[in-house]
């Protein structure tokens, strides 16, 4: 999420009670994990096995709760006991939750030859293109971004909060909602199959590119990059902050990992598990995937495995 107009480190330090270590006049554009991090944002980090990662980033500023960590040069910490808890006061005080009195917002802002049908919802600052249609119990929340040409069929849910949590054992409640401020786009030409849910981002956004084309009962997680003119079939499940490349073909109920990538022209076959990177251009299938040619060899080995094994007990 970006702030508007930037804000400074010392500003954000007051807003959440925490000590500036380093550079207070320095410039903060806004907030991101630290799987979308990018210079001149700040993140936060409340484990030590993950102050190194978060050091050794681009984050520019880092809301931490030790001070028995380096200043890395060029960096500023901003010191509180509750890093997580400053995270939720930032994000409630730049995009503070409106709830909606209208099924289509006043402020949403719908193009030319749009058509909304009866019983579609349209959050706040929503931006949808021309030439689009919006079938019935469709429901766009807040902030998301539509282009031109898109079809998103009944029963769609674009922009729901991010599944993600802050767990610490040492709370009656474990898992502490960490709530999302990220925002879904939607390229032109798009066509979104019924009973999709595509997530918000948590920081970031989530982004379906030009000419992707997906199927009924699919789940986007939070801050997932879909490329250009891919093809998703029924059922795929693609976890967050995952890179899925250009002109991928994913088959019925593949499932995929978070934070991963998927190459360029890459095609997975059906009731796939794809739990690490895969190279452009090629096919993959099984679980975990792997090289479409070389799974079906281990196949044909497998079956032919009770003939080599009578063989051997019968020599």
């Amino acid at each position: 999420m970006l702030f508007p107009n930037g804000t400074t480190a010392q500003n954000i330090a007051t807003l959440i009670g925490a000590e500036v270590l380093g550079n207070g006049a320095a410039t903060i554009g806004g907030i991101n994990e630290i799987h979308k991090v990018q210079p001149g944002d700040v993140v936060f980090v409340d484990h030590p096995k993950y102050y190194d990662k978060c050091l050794n980033s681009v984050a520019q500023f880092i809301i931490i709760n030790s001070k028995d960590v380096q200043v890395p040069p060029g960096k500023t910490l901003l010191f509180t006991k509750e890093p997580f808890e400053a995270y939720l006061k930032i994000v409630r005080h730049y995009q503070p939750f409106k709830a909606a009195d209208k099924m289509v917002a006043e402020n949403a802002l719908i193009g030319e030859r749009t058509v909304i049908m009866p019983g579609a919802f349209i959050g706040n600052n929503v931006t949808i293109g021309s030439n689009c249609i919006i079938h019935p119990n469709v429901s766009i929340y807040n902030y998301t971004t539509i282009g031109d040409n898109v079809i998103i069929h009944s029963g769609t849910t674009i922009g729901a909060d991010a599944f993600y949590y802050n767990i610490k054992k040492t709370r009656e409640v474990w898992a502490k909602k960490m709530e999302s401020c990220g925002h879904v786009i939607i390229e032109d030409d798009v066509e979104i199959g019924a009973n999709c849910c595509i997530d918000k981002g948590v920081t970031h956004n989530t982004v379906i590119g030009r000419g992707t084309k997906m199927d009924n009962l699919i789940q986007i997680g939070h801050d997932v990059t879909i490329g250009k003119n891919c093809i998703i079939a029924s059922q795929v499940g693609i976890a967050g902050a995952t890179t899925v490349g250009d002109g991928v073909t994913l088959w019925g109920q593949v499932g995929v990992n978070k934070t991963i990538h998927i190459g360029d022209g890459a095609v997975v076959l059906g009731q796939s598990g794809v739990t690490a990177s895969l190279a452009a251009n090629k096919t993959y299938m099984g679980y975990p995937a792997e090289d479409a040619a070389i799974k079906r060899r281990e196949l044909v080995w497998l079956k032919r495995i009770p003939a080599l094994w009578k063989k051997v007990m019968n020599d």
